[in-house]
């Protein structure tokens, strides 16, 4: 009598798991076939904007306040540098256009690597160091996302200018620095928690097996490999800080430390009528993020794209 024990199993074939990433996956597809013409019509359409203000801010004002900037194309020849040479010289706010510019530079620059460098050490700190009630802290900085920018304004600028201890030395600018890491702290180390805290143990420990202290790990082995990560990161920042007008007007005082923003917003009152210089302004607050997103676009896409791919 047979009975089930001596009926041998029958492996039944099961289809295999995809177990492909979805950034692998939309990467894949935006590469070939169909994908790849929706990509380049979407990027057009975004560019479409972009392109009309600068058209705009080369042509001469009558031709701005009575055409629109398609009609360019048959006149080609048709431009001039009188906008961009009157908005430079032209006083904003008592003060001229340049010195903005100058101003946002400096705004902007330190406002994106305090923070991050900040990050980075406590993302080593929280991901690879042990020590009493780390997980607890990391929920906490993830928890401080939520709160609203808005809402810290005015509590922090009482505490900064209230406390003895804040010199004022650091009014101004430098108020405006703290200000801005000060906010963008939680993400910038939520972000980086998770790329470092990614990184492959075995490197880490053999680190550590040689007698390469936690400074060590991190400058020469952390820092290199989370490149990609930090650029990401410093784009966002910077072009955050850049584009920012709520934070530098609470933070610093007068128009003296106030960055180009603050000067489209007064041109747009006071000069609300003159379109060319309105173009010509808006365009010079664009050129640095453009440069800066475009030269570093690689390290953009690479860091969107980290941790998607297992190995």
């Amino acid at each position: 009598m047979t009975t089930t024990a001596d009926i041998p199993l029958i492996a039944t074939p099961t289809a295999a798991k995809d177990e492909t990433p979805v950034m692998t996956k939309v990467a894949n597809y935006t590469n070939k076939g169909m994908g790849k013409y929706i990509v380049w019509a979407i990027a057009a359409l975004w560019t479409v904007p972009t392109l009309g203000l600068l058209i705009s801010s080369f042509r001469p004002e009558d031709d701005i306040k009575t055409t629109g900037w398609w009609t360019w194309f048959t006149e080609p020849g048709n431009v001039t540098i009188d906008n961009y040479t009157t908005v430079l010289q032209d006083k904003v706010a008592g003060r001229p256009f340049s010195e903005f510019f100058w101003n946002t530079l400096q705004i902007a620059i330190p406002g994106a690597i305090i923070p991050i460098s900040v990050a980075a050490l406590a993302a080593y700190a929280l991901s690879w160091m042990h020590f009493k009630g780390r997980d607890t802290l990391s929920v906490f900085i993830v928890a401080l996302m939520v709160v609203p920018l808005q809402m810290c304004l005015i509590p922090l600028l009482r505490y900064l200018f209230a406390a003895s201890w804040f010199p004022n030395a650091l009014s101004g600018t430098p108020s405006i620095w703290i200000a801005h890491s000060i906010f963008a702290m939680p993400l910038a180390i939520f972000l980086l928690k998770n790329f470092i805290g990614a990184l492959p143990s075995e490197v880490i420990e053999a680190a550590r097996v040689d007698g390469a202290s936690h400074m060590s790990i991190f400058v020469k082995i952390v820092l290199p490999l989370s490149v990609p990560a930090i650029a990401s990161l410093a784009i966002f920042q910077f072009l955050w800080v850049w584009n920012d007008l709520l934070v530098a007007k609470v933070f610093g005082g007068g128009a003296a430390n106030q960055p180009m923003t603050y000067a489209l917003v007064d041109m747009v009152g006071n000069k609300g009528n003159e379109w060319q210089l309105l173009t010509a302004g808006a365009f010079i607050t664009m050129i640095v993020p453009l440069i800066v997103f475009l030269s570093l676009q690689r390290y953009f896409v690479r860091g969107l794209l980290a941790g998607s791919v297992k190995g």
